[in-house]
């Protein structure tokens, strides 16, 4: 549990950045980043994950925590942020990097669908 809560507690922008191979400290790619960032939270709030709000992050001070508290969930969106940011801001040359990203983001997406229709029967909805 304490490795999920430090897990939750980490910066989006943070971890996107470092998944695409960027330092923390270097802000040149930020805006571009942050739209791409929105983008993709925007779409999982669609999809049912995340606040039903809305959620935008505008700096590095957004924590994965304030877009969901699901320790189950945590790691499935994280993972599914940094790989469609990827695909947005700096997408693989080859084909086959695309294609296997591609298809981790479809299981992604229906299991992310699948857990949401779990807590929807757990909690009689």
């Amino acid at each position: 549990v304490t490795i999920m809560s430090e897990t939750c507690n980490t910066r989006i922008l943070d971890t996107v950045k470092k998944s695409l191979g960027l330092t923390e400290n270097d802000p040149i790619f930020d805006p571009d980043i942050i739209m791409h960032i929105n983008t993709v939270l925007a779409n999982l709030i669609q999809m049912g994950v995340g606040p039903e709000s809305g959620f935008v992050v505008e700096d590095s001070s957004a924590l994965w925590s304030d877009f969901t508290n699901d320790d189950n969930l945590i790691q499935q969106v994280k993972t599914y942020v940094c790989l469609k940011v990827r695909l947005l801001f700096d997408p693989p040359a080859s084909s086959v990097v695309m294609n296997s990203i591609n298809e981790t983001l479809k299981e992604l997406e229906w299991r992310l669908y699948i857990k949401k229709d779990n807590d929807k029967i757990k909690n009689g909805e």
